[in-house]
């Protein structure tokens, strides 16, 4: 299992390129060097466990079993592997909890288990295991966690979790996995051999413009959450949000057709966007 383990375990560059393929900035440049090495060090444990849960040969289970046990390694400073030793200083100084890491794992060995969600808030509480626990480290990251913040975050990581489901519809599909609500499919006739097809049909686009808004709403939270941060912090976020914004306006602009085409943030959207949000959350700041 080690052996399988080891070949998973990727240098600090192949997870910057896999960073740059994201929907929004990791690591933004306006963040102190410390602030960003301790986010790349997060990314790299979420992105690993995620290749695991989704691209691993043999037992899965097993190896996110493994890939635990490591990470109570990174805590006592004995970890074996690059991404886990990386992880041990940020863990210390950042006095972090292992439970949002953990909850990361646990949402890789549902993968294994669940391939469809009923309703959508079945997919919610999925998704406060795979996603919201970055937005929690996210903030730990800048010392900056408390429980509203938190609440705000686990919206926004919900919504862009949302958005990387709605891209990844085929993908999914492909693999056997269905997250999109059932009940939303039934509502709009939708079966599961249709998200198979090389272009969405009618039915397809209605159910992606649906789930879109639905994230649309959710990423508002985004602005709420950037404007009781301070300026470096706060751009961070905007840019995240920016970048699940911009994802979804791709997304428009193919029709809702994202099995025909694919559907990816523009860099120029991402950055406009950024600044609006920086804007639109430095005012709330001084408002309130």
């Amino acid at each position: 299992m080690l052996r399988t383990m080891s070949g998973f375990f990727a240098s600090r560059d192949e997870f910057a390129d896999k960073a740059r393929r994201e929907n929004f900035p990791v690591a933004s440049r306006v963040l102190p060097r410390a602030a960003r090495a301790n986010l790349m060090a997060i990314y790299g444990f979420a992105r690993l466990t995620d290749d695991v849960g989704d691209e691993a040969e043999g037992d899965r289970l097993a190896l996110l079993d493994g890939l635990e046990a490591e990470l109570e390694l990174a805590a006592e400073g004995k970890a074996t592997y690059p991404t886990f030793q990386k992880l041990t200083p940020v863990i210390r100084e950042l006095g972090l909890s292992l439970d949002p890491f953990r909850r990361l794992i646990e949402a890789n060995r549902m993968d294994q288990r669940v391939s469809s969600y009923r309703t959508f808030d079945d997919l919610v509480a999925y998704c406060m295991l795979s996603a919201a626990p970055v937005g929690e480290l996210v903030l730990s990251a800048f010392r900056l966690s408390s429980p509203e913040r938190v609440r705000l975050s686990d919206k926004v990581c919900i919504a862009l979790q949302l958005v990387e489901h709605v891209q990844d519809v085929h993908e999914d599909a492909v693999s056997g996995r269905v997250y999109l609500p059932l009940e939303d499919m039934e509502r709009f006739g939708c079966v599961e051999s249709d998200l198979l097809q090389p272009s969405a049909n009618a039915r397809v686009r209605q159910l992606v413009a649906y789930e879109v808004e639905r994230a649309r709403r959710l990423m508002n939270a985004g602005v709420s959450l950037a404007s009781t941060l301070p300026l470096r912090p706060r751009v961070a976020v905007a840019g995240f949000v920016a970048g699940g914004v911009a994802a979804l306006n791709s997304i428009e602009r193919a029709k809702f057709d994202v099995l025909g085409v694919r559907c990816r943030p523009r860099k120029l959207g991402v950055a406009g966007g950024m600044v609006r949000y920086v804007v639109a959350a430095s005012g709330k700041r001084a408002r309130a």
